[in-house]
Formats: C-alpha cells, structure tokens, sequence
C-alpha cells in the first residue's frame, strides 16, 4: 500500500512490491497473481466495513442519532484503515474504474449518505450528507501533512461533519 501510494498504482510493479516486502517476486505471485489482485484484497477491510455500517444502520430507525453513527463509525472505520489505503483509494481513481471495484464503492458511499437522512429526503439534505461523509475521508486522505496526531484528525472530521450535517 505504501508503494501505491507513493508512486502510484499503474507506476508500481510486483518486482516491487516483492522488494519492498523483502521476499521473492515468486512468493508474491504465490498469494496474488497480479496487481489487481492484491488492490481487491486490500480493499475488502474497507468493503466489509461499509457493508457493517449499512447493515447496522438499515436495523436502525431514521433520525438524527442515527445519522451520527454513521459518521462516526464511518470515521472509525477509514481511520482504522489508516492513511495510506485512503489516500490511495482517493488518488488511483482510473484504477478503481479499470477494476470496477470503484463502482461498488462509489455505490456504497450513496447508501451511506442516503441512510443518513429520512426517507424521502431533499435532495439537498442528501448532498449534505454525503458532503459530510467526505469530509470524513478527506480528514484522512488530504490532511496527513499537518502536524496532527490521527485522533485529532478524526476527531476533527468527526465535529466538521456533524456540522455539515446540521445545516441540512
């Protein structure tokens, strides 16, 4: 992941990766036969993750509360996930779209945003949702260079996002 995000996906080679891993580019291939490969099993922690919020949430009434939960689990969960595999979710966007993978994420962000909100909703409480859910992601993806430790960050994005979500 460090590699992706360093030199980007299409410019990082499996040779590479097996050098930077400090192992043969035959026991890489013994695990992931290609780039894509290792991209979709990295990207599962994230996938799965997302897939628990909507599943918690779709339990759960609408409302105010709920719409909290999401952020912060959502927060919790890229956080978790930590900067590199956010930035480079935000930065490889063509391959995502070559894999498809971006799709069903792209997908499972709108869910998000529209659980987040009552059924039947403005659009535009919608739009603040979703801004809301990206300031979570930017938090990790874009601020990595400020001198904050990661609980600030998030707990940052965490209040910036709620405020968002207010002004819906």
């Amino acid at each position: 992941m460090e590699l992706f995000s360093e030199r980007g996906y299409e410019r990082t080679s499996l040779r590479e990766i097996a050098d930077r891993l400090g192992v043969t580019k035959a026991a890489v291939y013994y695990h992931f036969r290609t780039k894509e490969d290792i991209v979709v099993s990295l990207s599962e922690d994230l996938r799965r993750g997302i897939d628990e919020i909507v599943n918690w949430a779709q339990s759960t009434p609408p409302g105010s509360e709920r719409a909290r939960e999401i952020l912060t689990r959502y927060g919790a969960l890229l956080h978790g996930l930590g900067s590199d595999m956010v930035r480079f979710w935000h930065e490889n966007q063509p391959a995502f779209r070559d894999l498809g993978f971006g799709t069903s994420l792209r997908y499972q962000f709108r869910t998000l945003g529209d659980l987040m909100t009552e059924p039947e909703s403005e659009p535009l409480a919608i739009f603040h949702a979703r801004q809301a859910l990206l300031a979570i992601s930017w938090s990790v993806s874009m601020m990595g260079d400020l001198p904050l430790t990661d609980e600030q960050r998030y707990a940052a994005a965490t209040r910036i996002a709620a405020g968002i979500l207010a002004k819906s």
